[in-house]
């Protein structure tokens, strides 16, 4: 190991990291509102989607990234939707919406993409969703503790009855929430298209259930969720860096190392979420 393998490891927990971090602050001003969300899988895959077909279509980056932010906050409305007008589960209604972005992403490609996958997308600047991604946290946890907004979010989950006689109306503060959901989980699914350069079926591979799980091992808090976000995007790149290495001479299957950051998502879950505190009022209508 030189100081270029270092360097590759650095650069590569960035790019690795920034989807979960954004997708995690996604998730933060979700929870803190109240509503459960296990979508956020879907909304950066209906994101990812988007930004590539119409991007492609149009060959300007930006209105595929309009797109995709705009697909990921109808995903994130439709799930307000079932959760505050027809009172489905918050869980329930997440699972389905993340079967409709994987049905339906499933079925866009097929349609309209280049199978032979010889164009690709034009390129958004990535440099200013990795800035985003590190600087959003503090901006994040500014605004819970010094706006009105964001005293009103924290009211709206933590206790929606009691905010409710105080003049804060939940569902409202939760409409309002769940579209900058949508915004940051399509930034994140836009920034992992664009590092790949074209759309391939299911290609969030599991990043929005790690950034649930960065959230909730950042006990619903903006910096500690990106810190979480962070060590994943690491150990993510370290399985990249390691692959072909021997362990004690034997040469493990390139699937032992992929599955490195999954494994290391469920230990740090099994051993940190007994300390982690939700929001009282989470799931509460």
């Amino acid at each position: 190991m030189n100081s270029a393998w270092f360097l590759t490891l650095a650069a590569s927990t960035i790019t690795l990291s920034a989807p979960l971090i954004l997708a995690s602050l996604g998730g933060w001003f979700s929870e803190r509102s109240g509503v459960i969300n296990i979508a956020l899988e879907g909304k950066m895959l209906t994101s990812a989607c988007l930004t590539a077909l119409v991007g492609l279509a149009t060959n300007n980056p930006y209105f595929g990234l309009l797109a995709g932010i705009g697909g990921a906050i109808l995903m994130a409305w439709l799930h307000w939707l079932l959760t505050h007008t027809y009172r489905m589960d918050h869980v329930v209604s997440g699972m389905a919406i993340n079967a409709l972005a994987f049905g339906a992403t499933n079925f866009l490609d097929k349609r309209f993409a280049d199978p032979t996958r010889n164009t690709h997308m034009p390129l958004l600047p990535v440099s200013a969703f990795y800035i985003a991604a590190f600087i959003l946290p503090a901006l994040i946890w500014l605004y819970s503790k010094n706006t009105r907004g964001g005293l009103r979010l924290m009211a709206a989950g933590s206790d929606p009855s009691k905010a409710e006689t105080m003049g804060v109306h939940p569902a409202k503060v939760r409409f309002g929430s769940l579209a900058v959901c949508g915004v940051l989980c399509g930034l994140s699914g836009a920034l992992i298209v664009t590092n790949a350069r074209w759309f391939t079926d299911g290609m969030t591979a599991g990043r929005g259930f790690i950034a649930l799980a960065a959230l909730i091992l950042g006990g619903w808090r903006p910096i500690p969720a990106a810190l979480a976000g962070l060590a994943f995007g690491f150990f993510d790149a370290v399985q990249v860096q390691v692959q072909g290495t021997k362990l004690w001479g034997v040469q493990p299957p390139p699937e032992f190392w992929a599955c490195l950051p999954y494994l290391i998502t469920i230990v740090a879950l099994a051993g940190l979420l007994g300390r982690s505190r939700a929001p009282a009022g989470l799931g509460k209508l």
